[in-house]
């Protein structure tokens, strides 16, 4: 088993990776935006399309290198409903529409409590459950027309393999339909009337089957190319860490979502209101989390600007004291509701100030995360906040604990790593004492007094 091709898609952007077995690296890429088609009937995503492209990079890496397995993780907040010939019973609802939201009221009314499900109550499509509540009662038909509801990674297992399941990461991120304690479907599944609908649970570890033959034909690969069950992209990150790291430690998957997952932290009470929920890890072990859009606010602050500072420009900002206050994208995260703020007018920092000052935000908001989830131990930053230099220096300072940057893809890693034996090693940069340390604690005692 030398190279595992690894479907990975998030909300923003797709790609399939070709991870090779012995170094756990990334030897070839294809990449595509994720895009959402407008409709009709509602925003949803371009299945098809995606389809295109991972049978075209499927054959390209069967081509070149060989393909010994095949691996996904995808973003959470999804689901495919399939009729009875396996097709779409409708179009995959983009988590983002405000569609939902029109039967909120109705769908408060039923679902279950924080306490049964670890869910915090979310906006738009965010709550599986409520994504599937407005399209039961809202697009004619599809309840009768549905045969089996699939979670998202496991839909492109089914397409690949013809077997059709469900697993726990993807069921247990603040989906209001998994009860994480039990390990069993929650109290909405059953009134709801959809238990008969759900497809049966398996790890994420799996083997599925081999690939069918149409896919083995169309793609070049062999017959007998086994398909594994896959994995949310959130956990999947944490995955590697689980195999290879003793508890107490925490990672930060960074990428449209920052997740910060405490893995043997501090007992602490979850307050859904800030955004906390049980995230559900591939043994099935409830793992407090806390997320906030920190990729979509970096992309909507700094755009096509270019993406550099240098040691001044920090020395500048730490003497000025400047700051942005939560939040830039408020219907999530620890600060929900509220606006976000400059301590001074931005358009007077030079661009690579104003670069360093959204750095620190990013870093303080995922110590906001951390805090209220009772992270302990080591902080592995995964993703492209692990190049991010200022991001890494004030998150240790804000923390007060060691910081690690994790080098490649923590998402395409970790889904491979579903197909390993043994104990991998443990990978991170140990981020070095951050300069000017006393100076970073200090401006991050003054952003959390602001707020």
């Amino acid at each position: 088993m030398r190279h595992i091709a690894v479907i990975d898609i998030g909300k923003t952007n797709a790609k399939v990776a070709l991870v090779a077995r012995g170094s756990l690296t990334e030897v070839a890429v294809m990449r595509r935006p994720n895009a959402v088609l407008t409709g009709p009937p509602y925003p949803h995503y371009d299945i098809e399309g995606l389809w295109d492209f991972i049978l075209d990079a499927l054959r390209r890496f069967q081509a070149q290198f060989g393909v010994d397995a095949i691996s996904m993780t995808t973003h959470g907040a999804s689901a495919v409903l399939l009729d009875d010939d396996g097709k779409l019973a409708a179009p995959a609802l983009d988590y983002e529409f405000d569609g939902p939201d029109s039967l909120a009221a109705e769908y408060d009314a039923v679902r279950p409590t924080f306490a049964e499900t670890g869910s915090p109550r979310l906006p738009l499509g965010l709550n599986l459950g409520a994504q599937l509540f407005w399209l039961f009662r809202t697009v004619p038909g599809l309840l009768e027309r549905t045969r089996t509801i699939l979670t998202y990674p496991q839909y492109w297992a089914f397409r690949l393999s013809g077997v059709a399941v469900n697993e726990v990461t993807s069921l247990g991120c603040h989906t209001d339909l998994w009860d994480p304690a039990a390990g069993r479907y929650s109290t909405l599944v059953e009134r709801e009337g959809w238990a008969a609908l759900m497809a049966p649970v398996v790890r994420a570890s799996d083997r599925l089957g081999p690939v069918l033959p149409q896919i083995a034909a169309v793609t070049g690969l062999a017959p007998a190319t086994p398909v594994i069950c896959g994995i949310h992209d959130s956990n999947a990150s944490l995955y590697a860490h689980l195999l290879a790291r003793d508890e107490p430690f925490a990672v930060v998957s960074t990428g449209t979502w920052v997740i910060s997952m405490a893995v043997g932290g501090a007992k602490v009470t979850l307050d859904p209101a800030r955004d906390t929920l049980v995230n559900v890890n591939a043994h099935g072990d409830a793992v407090p989390s806390a997320r906030f859009m920190g990729g979509r606010e970096f992309e909507r602050l700094i755009g096509d600007a270019r993406k550099a500072y240098a040691a001044a420009d920090i020395d500048a900002v730490l003497a000025r004291g400047v700051m942005l206050l939560s939040a830039v994208e408020n219907q999530s995260g620890p600060f929900q509701g509220r606006k976000a703020e400059w301590t001074v007018e931005a358009a007077t920092l030079a661009p690579a100030e104003r670069l360093v000052v959204i750095s620190f935000y990013l870093a303080l908001m995922t110590a906001t995360g951390l805090e209220i989830v009772g992270a302990q131990g080591p902080v592995l930053v995964e993703g492209p906040f692990a190049q991010n230099a200022a991001y890494l220096d004030m998150l240790a300072a804000s923390t007060g604990r060691p910081v690690e940057a994790v080098a490649g893809t923590g998402t395409s890693v970790g889904a491979a790593l579903l197909d390993a034996d043994g104990r991998p090693p443990a990978t991170g940069r140990a981020n070095p004492r951050p300069r000017h340390e006393a100076a970073l604690r200090r401006y991050a005692s003054a952003w959390q007094a602001r707020l």
